[in-house]
């Protein structure tokens, strides 16, 4: 008997998928239990058209990853920072730092915890390399000066 999973079951799949099961399992274990229903026609077509929405929503995400990747591609974002002797930060600059410095250059919000750079932290002043993954499989490199 052909069903659409409502919830994710173990051993037979993930919630809005079409699975053959046999007759007792269906009516014994998955119907009472409101996990599964009989998979009829139009329940096989709610499951396609939400598999097209999902579809058509990771394609505009991608898209809009792309165009801001664009935007920070190449781009040198300043941060200022106050230093002692010898060129020595008071501190240091973090990836939260950075983050800001985008947001306020380009108007962008980017997470901190998707930055990442050549070091932990930035104790010395100069030009860093810096990538920020915006999506799966989309990134974009850019320089963070650290200026007094």
């Amino acid at each position: 008997m052909k069903v659409v999973l409502k919830q994710d079951v173990k051993n037979i799949g993930k919630k809005d998928e079409i699975h053959e099961v046999s007759d007792g399992y269906a009516r014994n274990f998955l119907f009472p239990r409101g996990l599964a229903s009989e998979a009829n026609a139009s329940a096989v077509n709610e499951v396609k058209t939400k598999a097209a929405a999902k579809e058509h929503h990771a394609a505009e995400e991608l898209a809009a990853a792309k165009e801001l990747a664009q935007k920070i591609q190449d781009q040198t974002v300043t941060i200022q920072a106050k230093a002692g002797k010898g060129g020595r930060l008071f501190g240091s600059v973090t990836a939260k730092d950075i983050a800001q410095a985008i947001s306020q250059k380009l108007g962008i919000s980017v997470d901190k915890r998707k930055i990442t750079m050549d070091v932990k932290e930035i104790k010395a002043f100069g030009s860093y390399t810096a990538e920020v993954k915006l999506h799966n499989g989309v990134t974009a490199t850019f320089t963070a000066k650290v200026v007094e």
